[in-house]
């Protein structure tokens, strides 16, 4: 032994970090984020990650060695930990949840992960070594192999570094990438014959015999010719590409490759999407927008953040764009999140433009190979990953040199990860990711949170503000309509207002576009008998379940349990059974029905739930090839379209009506930022929103677009009952199987907490959804003052939780803790 010891994180829930002694042989190639193989318990295997190296050796445990170091660099650097730390610490989480978060799944090996043959590798044995081929058999006669199966095979301890390997050659996959339906780009290429390349005679010779005997495969070789001419005598030319030329045939191409003629081979193509246009110039600024930019970089000569408050098309992106410039020029990086997937396919088109092939892009929707090609890039500091375009996981990436975290629509909730652990905030761990590298934030929103403009009027944060649209364009002009007086006066048309009604009508005659809010997906919420007011609800969650026609099913949007749609009333047996209530399904049939000649459409978590969904349904709207698009909150963030003239919000008292403290936040935020879709280039546009509550407050401030308003009326009320942005929340959620252990539990640990914390605690209280996935759940909440130093409240509930479960009987209850919840 050489007398050293990692600290080594694994892929596990641990409360701390497992120590583990390094053979003398390994001790030149332990590093802090190298990956190493290390056994827990008797049998199990797991890529751990190392994350302190040091010589003190645990009193506690008899120390075991780490068998084997996976990587020659580091696949995660010493900032990348230092933010891990951060997140485990504040977040209240463990430093095992934030590896699995923060690291891709194509990064991670442990015992129970399967492995299986890569139907694509072209089974070129040359390439494996003795011990991979072992690997490589031992698969052809079976469906998977484990680490485990695979260490027998070769008769060691550990055959991770043997799977690594293989998998970095394609030969096999793991289980994960086979859920996911992976398999590798590849494209079949031609190339000239180089006999035919080099000697002229040769080729003449080929052009007379083929004009003799086969005109079309002349013709066929003639085309790929001038292609391989046009393209500066490229040497591999994609078969596709010849095949686009007319009047070329495949039978034609497979009859050259089959003479020798051309050469014909299978290669893996880049999984990201190069870009091949031209670049572009910046836009010229206009006055307000170079105003903004120069008070941007003044802000941060004396703030490390700044908040862009513009509103909706005042023109933030143009800014963003010449930071990002003036940051490349110095050489810096740049992180550039966005709240949703959705937001990529557009902002990726506009950066490219203008800074080409500096760009890449990186999100869950990402294969997992995909991921791990974007996080070798960045950690290998490859001019194609100078600009990562994301949404939150992007921050966990291995940036070296750091300059700059642009954060759009600062204010979404899509930022917050709600489960599984951390329940870390995005935009919370990205000011201290930048303060880390001594970078610069900039948070962009026409609707800031309520934390946020705080900090910003207090000084913590740089404030600037855009207040006009770009090119002079009017905010658009907001109508209330009264949909209790409609019904009363029996006008309504299902759940459409004449007002309405008549306005999408006057845009199908302008040619113009429409977008339709209602922020609930599905046909309709609620089945219900009228007889006995019996309704269907989920067998493992505590609430209703939702009509989705589309599937003729019911589903739970908890759990995702579905169940066919009932004939008769389970209770009473009758057959009058109704649909109650409006989401987004119902509204795309009814306006089918109302405006036979439109195009409608749909975009929300059902409609989209692949990339090339997302892509297909925004591009065909921004093609105009959709009249009216209806959907949930994806369609308020961000999106630019130009033809949208009219925003209509079905139900605007769903949303005031929320039993939560955010309810009024949140409504006036999406209202603001769905409205911003209208009116955004050509002329001013239309929003109508309807309510039965026309002069609610929160309303009013939404027409007049008056935010500062707003912002003053909400901080009084948040004062009066201890909420944020004048006090910190933090809430538990205790959950157990079984009713009453759920109940006592929670009692018991509110009476700890309470011993250490007083009238700060409140709770425990059922919440709106008291079951999910047959677990029985309560919370409880703690407000605790902003002075107050955030690592004695968690010390100290930490110990609260040690002293609970300290008891036998409580270690079957879970009890996960949320910091700033939302």
């Amino acid at each position: 032994m050489s007398g050293l010891f990692v600290d080594v994180i694994l892929p596990l829930s641990l409360p701390r970090s497992y120590t583990y002694s390094v053979p003398s042989e390994l001790a030149d190639s332990v590093l802090p984020g190298k990956r190493v193989i290390v056994q827990l318990g008797k049998q199990k295997m797991y890529a751990g990650l190392v994350h302190k190296v040091h010589q003190s050796s645990p009193a506690s445990y008899e120390v075991k060695p780490i068998l084997s170091v996976l990587d020659n660099e580091p696949v995660v650097n010493l900032r990348q930990l230092e933010l891990w730390d951060w997140i485990a610490s504040y977040y209240m989480s463990n430093l095992g949840d934030v590896m699995n978060v923060a690291l891709p799944s194509a990064l991670k090996l442990q015992s129970e992960t399967r492995i299986v043959l890569n139907e694509s590798y072209d089974h070129s044995h040359e390439h494996l070594t003795d011990d991979e081929y072992l690997v490589y058999e031992g698969l052809l006669g079976r469906p998977h192999l484990t680490p485990d199966d695979a260490a027998k095979i070769l008769h060691r301890k550990s055959a991770h570094q043997v799977l690594k390997t293989m998998i970095e050659k394609g030969a096999i996959l793991m289980e994960e990438e086979i859920h996911e339906k992976y398999r590798p780009k590849k494209e079949v290429v031609l190339s000239l014959s180089p006999v035919l390349s080099t000697d002229e005679d040769a080729l003449k010779a080929a052009f007379e015999s083929l004009e003799k005997r086969s005109p079309k495969q002349l013709e066929a070789l003639m085309a790929f010719l001038k292609i391989h001419y046009d393209l500066k005598k490229e040497e591999w030319i994609a078969r596709a590409e010849v095949l686009k030329s007319e009047p070329v045939t495949a039978a034609a191409l497979n009859a050259l490759v089959k003479k020798g003629v051309l050469l014909e081979k299978s290669v893996v193509k880049d999984r990201l999407a190069h870009y091949d246009g031209k670049t572009v110039p910046l836009s010229e600024l206009s006055l307000q927008q170079q105003q903004a930019l120069d008070a941007v970089r003044k802000e941060f000569e004396k703030h490390d953040a700044v908040l862009l408050h513009g509103i909706t098309s005042s023109g933030k992106t143009e800014v963003y764009l010449h930071l990002i410039r003036e940051m490349l020029d110095k050489g810096k990086q740049v992180l550039f999140l966005l709240p949703e997937i959705a937001l990529t396919a557009q902002m990726i088109n506009r950066l490219k433009k203008v800074l080409g092939e500096k760009i890449d892009v990186y999100h869950s929707r990402f294969s997992l190979n995909e991921r791990a090609e974007v996080w070798k890039r960045v950690l290998l500091s490859d001019p194609r990953s100078r600009v990562i375009l994301g949404a939150r996981s992007a921050m966990f990436l291995p940036f070296s040199d750091l300059g700059l975290i642009l954060i759009d629509e600062e204010h979404d909730s899509s930022f917050k990860q709600s489960d599984p652990a951390p329940r870390y905030h995005a935009r919370d761990a990205a000011l201290v990711l930048a303060r880390i590298h001594s970078a610069k934030t900039l948070l962009g929103t026409a609707t800031p949170c309520m934390e946020t403009y705080s900090n910003a009027l207090q000084g913590k944060y740089g404030l600037v503000t855009l207040t006009e649209r770009y090119g002079g364009m009017l905010l658009p002009e907001i109508k209330l309509v009264d949909t209790r007086e409609a019904a009363r006066k029996k006008q309504m048309k299902s759940h459409f207002s004449p007002d309405l009604l008549e306005a999408i009508q006057q845009a199908m005659e302008h040619k113009e576009q429409v977008i339709l809010f209602q922020n609930r997906r599905g046909f309709a919420p609620i089945i219900e008998c009228t007889q006995c007011a019996w309704t269907p609800h989920c067998k493992n969650c505590s609430v209703t379940l939702t009509y989705h026609k589309q599937y003729n099913l019911l589903k739970c949007h908890y759990c995702g349990y579905a169940s066919h749609l009932p004939s008769l009333c389970d209770a009473c047996g009758s057959h009058r059974l109704e649909l109650r209530g409006l989401g987004t399904e119902k509204i795309e049939e009814e306006m089918a029905i109302f405006f036979p000649k439109a195009v409608t459409a749909r975009l929300d978590l059902d409609a989209a739930r692949s990339r090339q969904a997302y892509v297909s349904i925004l591009s065909d709207f921004e093609d105009r090839k959709i009249d009216i698009l209806v959907g949930t909150q994806m369609i308020t963030k961000g999106l630019d379209f130009d033809n949208v003239n009219l925003v209509g919000i079905i139900n605007a008292d769903q949303l005031l009506n929320f039993p939560d403290f955010r309810a009024f936040e949140r409504s006036f935020q999406l209202l603001q930022q769905v409205s911003g879709r209208s009116g955004r280039k050509f002329k001013r546009g239309h929003v109508i929103i309807q309510t039965h509550q026309p002069t609610h407050w929160v309303l009013q401030d939404v027409v007049a677009n008056n935010y500062t308003g707003w912002y003053r009326r909400e901080l009084d009320e948040r004062k009066r009952f201890l909420y944020p942005p004048h006090n910190r929340l933090i809430e538990f959620t205790v959950r157990h199987r079984d009713q009453l252990k759920v109940n006592d539990a929670a009692i018991q640990f509110a009476d700890i907490l309470k011993q250490q914390l007083g009238n700060r605690v409140y709770g425990p209280h059922d919440p709106m959804v008291k079951r999910v996935r047959n677990y029985w759940l309560k919370t409880l909440l703690l407000k605790i003052e902003k002075e107050a130093s955030p690592v004695k409240v968690k010390e100290l509930l930490h110990g609260a939780m040690n002293q609970f479960f300290s008891e036998r009987e409580n270690r079957s209850v879970l009890i996960q803790p949320d910091v700033d919840p939302l």
